[in-house]
């Protein structure tokens, strides 16, 4: 994540992983959620926060996910089933459930299929929010597959040439394993920029940075001001003339393999125009690489073609080269042995859910 995103070192309160897990996962216990299925949502949102990825960590969403389960919007409880399912793909009715509790059995139903088959893929409707795909996605590479992860949304996205949001911000996240090298994972939404960025902005006070937003007409903002109320996401590549076509088009398969395939709500649906956090929908998938492929030698050539492009030589006023996946990595190192940094705002929060649910308090390290 860019630095512009991040917490201002003076507004940081350093926590420990495990402490934040646990508090996290009380917080959802309390909400209603076994403890098998609090442990589950709790390690989807910390498992973003030690990587760095704030957007869809604590920070900004499990206050969100408080609220909706208190409002009766999430099902504590669900008693999620198949409805359709052949030796390569299942479709599930969520039954409400928590995108982070049941992504991730999506993903091992996905993984048990491609064992047996080599592919395996599971759509989802009538499900909330999922976190950060990455982590779905992630889940089958332990297994030597290759994981992928989409999730539908409502309109906040406007179309290339739109007036008004149209489509989703739509995440697709890829996760592919090597040998001795970080393993390449791309999470990327469909968006300029996800959404949950523009509220890191508004907590920090740094300003918008040109081709993220629309005006209200739908025109791109495509110079730096402050940010503006209402949030209309412009399509990767911002213009036509840089591209947002592809982004515009990326969204649009991602709403079809989530949420039409699925049989679910897509993008001219809105969740708050109906009220409801029930019609989310996902679509995750496990490859098997010995179905393929030698999975040692495909970690190798992996291995070199990741060395390969981190040997790059930099262009003028950059120090090196990365690839997807690869600063995740280093910041999980970082977090690990520092903690994860959190702003001061988001531990007057927990401070405050704690003395309401009556849980203990998150511990800090500073």
């Amino acid at each position: 994540m860019l630095d512009h995103f991040h917490v201002p070192i003076e507004d940081q309160v350093r926590v420990n992983r495990d402490d934040l897990h646990r508090t996290t996962a009380d917080i959802f216990t309390v909400m209603g959620l076994s403890q098998e299925d609090a442990n589950l949502a709790a390690d989807g949102l910390v498992t973003a926060d030690i990587r760095g990825c704030e957007t869809h960590g604590v920070s900004n969403m499990l206050r969100v996910y408080k609220k909706l389960y208190e409002d009766g919007n999430i099902n504590p409880q669900p008693r999620w089933k198949i409805t359709r399912e052949s030796s390569a793909v299942a479709t599930i009715d969520a039954d409400g459930s928590h995108g982070l509790v049941i992504c991730p059995q999506a993903m091992d139903i996905a993984v048990e299929k491609a064992s047996k088959v080599g592919i395996g893929a599971v759509t989802i409707h009538n499900s909330g929010h999922a976190g950060m795909m990455a982590y779905h996605a992630m889940r089958a590479m332990p297994h030597d597959m290759i994981g992928y992860a989409i999730t539908g949304g409502g309109a906040i996205m406007v179309p290339t040439f739109g007036a008004i949001p149209r489509v989703g911000a739509v995440p697709h996240a890829w996760a592919i394993p090597a040998a001795k090298m970080p393993p390449f994972v791309l999470d990327i939404s469909s968006s300029s920029v996800a959404a949950n960025k523009i509220q890191l902005l508004r907590r920090t006070g740094a300003r918008l940075l040109p081709g993220l937003l629309a005006e209200e007409d739908g025109t791109p903002i495509m110079e730096t001001q402050d940010v503006p109320e209402q949030t209309r996401l412009l399509p990767w590549g911002s213009t036509r003339e840089l591209g947002s076509h592809k982004g515009y088009g990326m969204a649009v398969i991602g709403q079809v393999f989530s949420g039409i395939l699925s049989a679910g709500l897509f993008g001219a649906i809105n969740p708050t125009e109906t009220g409801s956090q029930r019609n989310g929908s996902q679509f995750v998938a496990a490859f098997s690489i010995d179905a393929f492929r030698d999975v040692g030698e495909f970690k190798a050539s992996m291995d070199q073609f990741l060395t390969y492009l981190v040997e790059t030589p930099p262009s003028p006023g950059n120090d090196r080269v990365y690839y997807a996946g690869l600063p995740e990595h280093e910041e999980t190192q970082i977090r690990e042995r520092e903690g994860i940094p959190l702003h001061r705002e988001v531990i007057e929060w927990f401070d405050s859910a704690a003395r309401e649910l009556n849980i203990e308090p998150l511990a800090q390290i500073n």
